[in-house]
């Protein structure tokens, strides 16, 4: 029996607070961007470069982004397990959607920290 995302011995409960963490961080990192989007007179390249070029808004994207990957990560699983009853489907679907989560992190670091 499968007990959490990613069976490593953690409880169910875990696996909650981290989505509920997650969620709560992706909360506040969109309605901020939302706010931000709202209250900014002139959105140029200049303002939106100004704003990500603070080292507070790369660690709040950074967060956001891990955010999203353990939310993914989780939730996918979650789904997945109740709704495909398949195992080798299942797993399929499971290493196709964490990759995709690993490659979005990944390429949001690239961009948010300028490595070429």
């Amino acid at each position: 029996m499968v007990t959490n995302a990613a069976m490593l011995g953690r409880s169910g409960v875990h696996d909650f607070v981290l989505l509920r963490a997650s969620a709560i961080v992706l909360a506040l990192y969109s309605i901020f961007i939302v706010g931000f989007a709202l209250f900014t007179p002139e959105m140029t390249y200049g303002v939106w470069h100004g704003l990500f070029s603070t080292l507070a808004m790369k660690v709040f994207t950074f967060l956001a982004l891990i955010g999203l990957l353990v939310h993914c990560w989780i939730g996918m699983w979650q789904v997945l397990t109740d709704y495909i009853k398949c195992s080798a489907l299942r797993a399929a679907l499971q290493f196709f959607i964490n990759l995709t989560a690993v490659a979005y992190v990944a390429a949001g670091l690239f961009i948010l920290w300028g490595v070429k």
